[in-house]
């Protein structure tokens, strides 16, 4: 799989943030009835907070009538207590008590304060445990909405053409379908209860607010425009640099994985400096581009505090005036100021909340750009079965065109017939088009021109399970997954009983050195193939395909990790299975393809020789270069 290389994609702005932020929204769609709950359940626990400054303030109020009652003339009314305060000359201390409801005299009102204060603490209690069950619902929503996610990208790979994957670095599709999913679901579950409680709690207090008054609201709501056009400014500068960061991720762990996978190979050419070089490059590039957008996106918090602040003093010293004139008891007053901070803190996290949500849609941004990529043909409405009776596996190419990029030619015209049972070598340079010519039969490239018969059927009418099911292939690159010996080779056959997968282990001398193994077939073997030789890892992976019983056999380059013995012995295990089937061998060891049946040479695209290993190598031409070129003994200059 190629990958992109140290290159680095210019940074782009979103191409559509409010159409990725609705996409985002309907992919919870399925989750509205939970979602209602939520919004009822955050609704209820708001409203519990919302009424508790206000009873608390209740309490303040018992406790100051108390005080203040006390220093009254005890056996006065409030209203003669009021006037010989006037006459006395402290109309401040009269205009105070005027918006009071107290008894000269009395003390404290402990059974009211006692009564009240139980209640401020039922309020609170059960204003917590709603959310804690909001919560939970919300938790489950996103991370339902996560599977579904990851789902679907998983269901897209399937349907994704092969050349789209070979033209992308396997780490950054690798990022998208861990880092960035994660990103996207961490930031759901933080806004998505942020927004949901903040935006209630806003309404909730706002309103209560004007209740207790208006002009005290009005204070409160001037510093709302400031704190949003700031909020703007800022989210709109850090959201390129968000964008930067997720691809910067995804760059490097392209170049780590590619690190990682050719370890070997970097360490022999002793080429590590030159890695860490471009690993400090993509490094250098996450780094600025993380720094920039979570410094920017951070700054937000502190404006909103100033800004909040500013509000705090504001409120205190108008709400104190208004105590001393009377207009508003010190409860009340107290009350405002607690709403006055709830009101700011809300709006202070749905601003610090922009860098969450900007990363999330850029994070949403690069899943989507992965869901809507191409996607492979559709299989036809109405396939064609695969033929089940006489002779089977005969394939014609006629006249088939293909390239991978429009203006590179590769095939132009090929036509080509495989009887049934016949063994198929191709052989030329690198680049001449013989792993394509496979890769057109499995069809994970279509065709651009002509057609592919399996059985005198065009291919593109069968479903692909259909002709896949048909075909065995073993690749140059070996690849097994973590388990056991015995599971990488019934990978090749749904419901393989163990009887079946020994026998395959017999056909292609797996067994030979399975034995040796302590755990035999029950040995666990990595997905790098850890614990075996690359010989014998090719070999689990030929034993695979010969499980599977395939009409078609293909090995492109299946035998260039087997020692010479072991290749003797897969040779003889092909010979015993090649009746009724046909097989396609690419090899650059023209020793593995003398009893082909049919070689082809083929060079750039076209097949340019056909014939029989003793034909072709009298006929003098490129195959006969080509054997000459490998077996002809080295020239040694006597001194």
């Amino acid at each position: 799989m190629s990958g992109h290389g140290p290159g680095v994609a210019p940074v782009q702005k979103p191409t559509d943030f409010r159409g990725t932020l609705r996409r985002l929204l309907g992919s919870l769609r399925p989750e509205r009835a939970r979602l209602v709950l939520v919004v009822v359940l955050a609704a209820a626990s708001v409203a519990l907070n919302t009424l508790g400054p206000k009873v608390l303030g209740d309490a303040t109020n018992i406790i100051f009538r108390g005080v203040v009652g006390r220093t009254l003339p005890e056996g006065t009314t409030q209203e003669q207590a009021e006037a010989g305060l006037r006459a006395a000359g402290e109309q401040q201390l009269a205009d105070m008590i005027s918006g009071m409801d107290l008894v000269p005299g009395a003390g404290i009102d402990t059974t009211a304060l006692a009564q009240t204060l139980l209640v401020v603490v039922a309020l609170y209690t059960c204003g917590a445990l709603l959310m804690a069950v909001q919560g939970l619902l919300l938790a489950g929503v996103v991370q339902r909405t996560g599977y579904r996610l990851r789902a679907d990208v998983q269901a897209k790979l399937d349907r994704t053409p092969l050349s789209y994957v070979d033209q992308r670095s396997r780490g950054d599709l690798l990022s998208r379908v861990t880092n960035d999913i994660d990103n996207l679901t961490q930031s759901l579950q933080q806004t998505l209860s942020q927004l949901v409680v903040n935006v209630l709690t806003v309404v909730g207090v706002l309103g209560m607010m004007v209740w207790l008054s208006w002009q005290l609201a009005l204070i409160a709501l001037v510093t709302v425009p400031l704190s949003a056009a700031m909020t703007l400014v800022i989210a709109k500068r850090a959201q390129p640099h968000f964008l930067a960061q997720w691809r910067a991720t995804g760059d490097l762990g392209g170049q780590v994985e590619e690190a990682f996978t050719g370890h070997e190979v970097v360490t022999a050419f002793n080429s590590q400096e030159e890695f860490a070089r471009r690993v400090a490059g993509h490094n250098e590039r996450l780094f600025h581009s993380s720094f920039r957008a979570q410094f920017i996106s951070g700054t937000i918090m502190p404006a909103m505090q100033f800004v909040s602040n500013l509000n705090y003093v504001a409120v205190a010293v108008v709400g104190g005036l208004r105590v001393a004139s009377g207009a508003l008891t010190l409860g009340e007053v107290q009350a405002f100021i607690q709403y006055s901070r709830q009101f700011s803190q809300p709006l202070g996290q749905l601003a610090s909340m922009a860098n969450l949500v900007q990363s999330g849609v850029a994070s949403a941004e690069r899943v989507y750009e992965l869901l809507d990529g191409p996607e492979q043909s559709a299989d036809p409405a109405d396939p064609v079965p695969p033929v089940t009776t006489g002779p089977r596996s005969r394939v014609v190419f006629d006249h088939v065109r293909f390239r991978y990029e429009p203006d590179t030619p590769l095939i132009e015209d090929l036509s080509l017939t495989v009887e049934p049972g016949q063994t198929v070598a191709v052989v030329g340079p690198t680049g001449a088009g013989k792993t394509t010519l496979v890769n057109l039969i499995m069809r994970f490239y279509e065709i651009d021109d002509g057609r592919i018969l399996l059985d005198g059927v065009d291919t593109r009418r069968l479903t692909r399970h259909d002709l896949r099911e048909q075909i065995g292939m073993v690749l140059q690159d070996a690849w097994l997954f973590k388990g056991t010996i015995a599971e990488n080779i019934a990978f090749g056959k749904v419901g393989a009983t163990r009887a079946e997968v020994e026998e395959a282990a017999r056909a292609t001398s797996v067994d030979r050195f399975v034995h040796t193994l302590p755990d035999g077939f029950d040995t666990v073997i990595d997905d790098e193939g850890g614990g075996v030789s690359a010989g014998e890892k090719q070999l689990i992976t030929i034993a695979r395909a010969f499980l599977s019983d395939p009409q078609i056999l293909i090995l492109d380059e299946a035998t260039s990790s087997v020692d010479t013995r072991t290749e003797v012995l897969v040779q003889q295990a092909m010979n015993r299975l090649r009746s009724g089937r046909t097989s396609f061998v690419i090899a650059h060891r023209l020793s593995t393809i003398r009893d082909a049946d049919v070689i082809l040479v083929m060079e750039h695209g076209d097949i340019v020789e056909q014939g029989t290993h003793a034909g072709l190598l009298e006929a003098g031409g490129a195959y006969a270069d080509l054997y000459q070129a490998q077996f002809a003994a080295p020239v040694v200059e006597e001194t």
